[in-house]
Formats: structure tokens, sequence, C-alpha cells
């Protein structure tokens, strides 16, 4: 199990330490899939950054992180290298940029199997072929650099990386970001096929609702660093609570050909959050109780943090 509890980041921002997360909190078990949605801004790769262990320098974090009973936040940078690649693995959003540019794809492959296990150069070797066979990419040469591949063929590289450890979790931040429709559907399919067929739990980062609708099981909404709705994934988008959640809803192409409503402003700078709910100067259906901070309330498996919630029809 890895778990979440009330996970805080802030960074330092002009002089002063700015919190950019706050009390986000989720559980991922083996085999569950979660999905982090939000405009960009909304906090959901700096979750994932957390959990890697990847924050900027000087980055302050409270909370916990917990895998099978350990604080990953409390773990010296020498423990923390054995879990990343090998207990969680990562795939990020650009792959251009994740890839080294200089070393073949065979070898970018077969280097988390030679760091976190006892094998040979001809092994690894070996067993970065058959990845990239299983990504779909068994008619490409692991000897071809990364400027060689398209960007769909390159995602596939970074996929097969982060999963040559067989990790008991992945983090997918914005896998099909760039990527043509074709490609994106065959990217996720991917990406549940495998989770399905290791047991690996997922946790899948977008903005896109449509992939979440059709990929993960559980969906937290996040807002200007905080969850503002979450729950089982229909229950979630079938009630859409949240006027943030509405209106991402209705900013999205329709498939009847309605026209998409935009969200009207920005998600607020970390430095200029405004008091109480940050999605209020945003908000139709702002109320003056919303100076002050909602706090996230259950209702069985579903939350919802406002004070003025939507009332599905």
């Amino acid at each position: 199990m890895l778990e979440v509890k009330d996970l805080g980041v802030a960074l330092t921002m002009g002089g002063q330490s700015v919190p950019v997360l706050s009390g986000v909190s989720f559980v991922l078990d083996r085999g569950h899939s979660v999905g982090l949605v939000g405009e960009s801004g909304s906090g959901k790769s700096m979750t994932a950054l957390a959990i890697m262990g990847l924050l900027p320098p000087g980055a302050r974090v409270s909370g916990r992180i917990v895998l099978d009973g350990r604080d990953l936040l409390a773990l010296p940078e020498r423990e923390m290298c054995a879990v990343r690649g090998r207990r969680i693995g990562m795939v990020f959003q650009e792959p251009m940029t994740a890839l080294n540019p200089l070393q073949p794809i065979g070898a970018q492959v077969a280097e988390p199997l030679r760091v976190h296990f006892s094998v040979t150069r001809g092994q690894a070797n070996a067993r970065a072929k058959r990845l990239l066979e299983r990504v779909g990419l068994g008619k490409i040469s692991p000897h071809r650099y990364p400027h060689q591949l398209s960007g769909g063929q390159r995602q596939r590289v970074v996929i097969a990386a982060a999963l040559a450890c067989e990790p008991d979790f992945l983090v997918a931040d914005e896998p099909t970001t760039a990527l043509d429709v074709t490609v994106q559907a065959q990217i996720l399919a991917l990406l549940a096929e495998l989770a399905a067929e290791t047991g690996m739990g997922l946790l899948l980062i977008t903005h896109d609702l449509g992939v979440v609708s059709q990929t993960v099981a559980d969906v937290l909404v996040m807002y200007a660093g905080r969850v503002v709705e979450r729950g089982p994934t229909a229950g979630v988008f079938g009630a859409m609570a949240h006027p943030y959640t509405h209106a991402l809803f209705a900013a999205r192409p329709s498939e009847s050909g309605g026209r998409p409503v935009a969200i009207a402003g920005q998600v607020p700078d970390p430095l200029y959050r405004p008091p109480g709910c940050a999605f209020a100067p945003r908000c139709a259906r702002v109320r003056d109780v919303c100076a002050t901070m909602p706090p996230l309330i259950g209702v069985g498996a579903h939350a919802c943090a406002c004070f003025n919630p939507r009332i599905a029809a």
C-alpha cells in the first residue's frame, strides 16, 4: 500500500516560503488505479515529485508518504534511491527530456536493472529487449537514439524503463501530452494492460477528463494545491458537486457538438492565492462564507470541499 497523508509542500518564492500543496491525502493499493485531474498549476505534478523524492532544493515537506509502513519522507537519499525505480516507477510527461539523448534506448531501459539487481550487462540488455517488445517496439533497434524515434515511440521507451524493475506502483505524469489522439489511445491502453497484467498500482496524472473516465477507478480533482473533490470516478463525474469539477466538464468539447464554456480567469499564483476558497474568484456560486477555507467533507465514498456544492439534477 502507498498512502499519502496530509501532504504539504512549500517552496521559496520571492524570498518567502509559499505553500504549493496542502492537505493532499489518498491511498493507492496494488492493482488499484487513482487519477489526479485539474488545470496546469493545480499541484498534480508537484504531488508526483513529492512521492518520488524529486522536489526542488529547499522544498519543505510536511505530512507522510507511507509505503508498506515506511515513511518515504523520513528516508535518507541513499535509501530513497533503492525505492525510486524499484518499488515506484515514474513515466514523465515529456519523454524527450526524460531520456538521455546520448545513450541508445536499449541501454536506458537496461540501466535500472543494473542499478537495482545483480545482473550482467548481457542479462540486462536481453531483458531490455523483451521490455521494448512488450511495449510495441520489437521492430525498433535498441541501438537507436531518442531523436531517431517519434514522440509515441519515445513515450513507450520511457514506459519500458519505468517498468524494468517490475515496480509495485507506477506514477504516470501526463503520459499522453503532445501525442496525437490515436497514439494517446494506444499508450493508455498499454498502461491499463500492463497494470492489469502485473498487478501494480497506477497513479495517473492528467488534465484530460476523458482519459480518467476510461482508465482509473478513483479520482481526485485538484485546484490550487488542494483536493476539492474525490471519490469513485463514476460518482465524482456523475455528481460534479464542486463548481470547479462542473466547470472542467463544461470546458470540454462536447460529443453532441455543444460549444465548450471556458473557465474565466486562471489558477492563482501561489504567491497571491485569495483567502478562503481559492476558486472563489472564478466561481459563479460564490458566497460570503467562501472567504473562509471550506473543509473536505465526506459523504460515503465521495467528498467535496465546498460550502455551496452543486446538486446534480
